[in-house]
């Protein structure tokens, strides 16, 4: 079949090949014992790690090798004697110096300063959160004679693979700031022990990780139990507030607290929800190298469980007290608010109340006004005929008495005012 007839031929979703790429970008690579990784964790946000992958590319290009594209999630880049591993995360960094061979036989021999002279180390992209030395060696290892080598902290010890492996640690750094990692390789292939050295170092940086939310769960704690003290106090004013403006000073207290509360909550939502994210995986990688306990020592599984999870619950008892919180001020501000609005409508229905009062009032007076308007125009007008009709008897044009005319005329004037008043009325209502 001709390439042309094949899927490649198609168009293809501009997706696609990003996401068939990244079930392959974190191969795992066959580890030959013995073997020492250096592994180093930096937080680094997008600009501090575009610039060490570009760090890494320019230390590829010194040796005429290609670096890393902008895609890239891992990179290996070969050295003499040593080997960088190279992986972005998502807010971290991780730098994997692996030796092959072993200079010496005993543990963690030689020191990681005298390794780290080995190999052009790159300019640390950021802050150092993790650091761990872990040594891979042939055959198998005393538990009871690990104690000299890893100090007086508890040694949690298991075997790993089925029991083809034994691996050690005490996860606590030693006089050079690494935490160390003892892996006797008693049966595994060189896949099989690149995969269960990648899964350890990953224990080792997710566990870490995941107890970065701890701290702040800690700084927050203050501040949720002072709302928590606050708030009862509030609800019981609530049921003894009157008027307006007392609920409304209310509100604005529990309006207060909960943009104080919904603060705290963002800028914690993105280290809480990592930390379930990094515990779940440090659970995922513990089940993956099939873990067996020894008797007399404390396996991983266990030491992590039962040192890791106070701090995890911790975390998420903060997040549950939290949203809990802000479900309880969102309630207790809309029972207020609609306290407020109600009272504010009452007083409003009293105001348009009193307005219709003193409209009814305004149009009796109008009406009052209009009332003598009508005497005063037709007074006037009565009077300015009264004078038309003395004169017209004393020039001799009538002989009627003017007082008589006068008062026969008088209710046709005042018709007349009333109807004209009641007219210009209507128009100024209708208009």
């Amino acid at each position: 079949m001709s390439a042309g007839l094949g899927a490649s031929s198609l168009e293809q979703h501009p997706l696609r090949a990003r996401i068939l790429g990244e079930l392959h970008a974190r191969p795992t690579r066959p580890l030959e014992s013995p073997a020492r990784i250096l592994h180093f964790a930096y937080m680094a946000n997008a600009a501090q790690a575009e610039s060490d992958r570009l760090a890494v590319t320019k230390a590829c290009v010194e040796r005429g090798l290609l670096g890393p594209d902008a895609q890239m999630r891992q990179f290996r880049l070969e050295l003499p004697g040593a080997a960088l591993i190279w992986e972005r995360h998502g807010e971290f960094i991780t730098h994997s110096w692996e030796f092959a061979g072993a200079e010496s036989e005993a543990y963690f021999s030689p020191s990681p300063a005298a390794l780290m002279q080995k190999v052009r180390l790159l300019p640390q992209p950021g802050p150092l959160i993790v650091a761990a030395d872990l040594h891979l060696l042939p055959g198998d290892a005393d538990p009871a004679g690990l104690g000299e080598t890893f100090g007086p902290l508890q040694l949690v010890v298991s075997e790993a693979n089925g029991g083809r492996a034994l691996i050690a640690t005490d996860f606590a750094p030693d006089t050079f700031g690494f935490v160390r990692i003892l892996v006797a390789n008693r049966s595994m292939p060189p896949m099989a022990a690149g995969r269960l050295a990648q899964r350890l170092l990953e224990i080792e940086t997710y566990r870490t990780l995941a107890l970065l939310g701890l701290p702040e769960a800690q700084k927050l704690a203050p501040a949720i139990r002072e709302i928590e003290a606050e708030l009862p106090r509030l609800l019981a004013a609530m049921s003894h507030s009157q008027g307006v403006q007392e609920n409304r000073e209310l509100l604005d207290d529990l309006s207060g607290l909960s943009a104080q509360l919904e603060t705290d909550a963002a800028a914690s939502l993105y280290r809480f929800g990592a930390t379930r994210a990094y515990n779940e995986l440090v659970q995922e990688r513990i089940e993956a190298i099939s873990e067996t306990p020894l008797a007399d020592y404390p396996s991983w599984d266990g030491f992590l469980t039962r040192r890791m999870q106070p701090a995890i619950r911790t975390c998420v008892n903060t997040e549950a007290r939290q949203a809990d919180l802000s479900r309880k001020l969102t309630r207790a501000a809309q029972l207020l608010r609609t306290r407020v609005d109600t009272e504010v409508e009452q007083q409003n229905g009293d105001l348009l109340r009193q307005m219709g009062e003193r409209v009814h009032l305004q149009l009796r007076l109008q009406q009052t006004v209009e009332g003598l308007s009508v005497a005063a125009i037709t007074y006037y007008i009565s009077s300015v005929l009264d004078h038309l009709f003395e004169g017209a008897e004393k020039a001799g044009a009538h002989e009627i008495d003017p007082t008589i005319a006068t008062a026969i005329a008088i209710p046709f004037v005042a018709g007349f005012v009333w109807w004209q008043v009641r007219r210009i009325r209507k128009k100024h209502f209708g208009e």
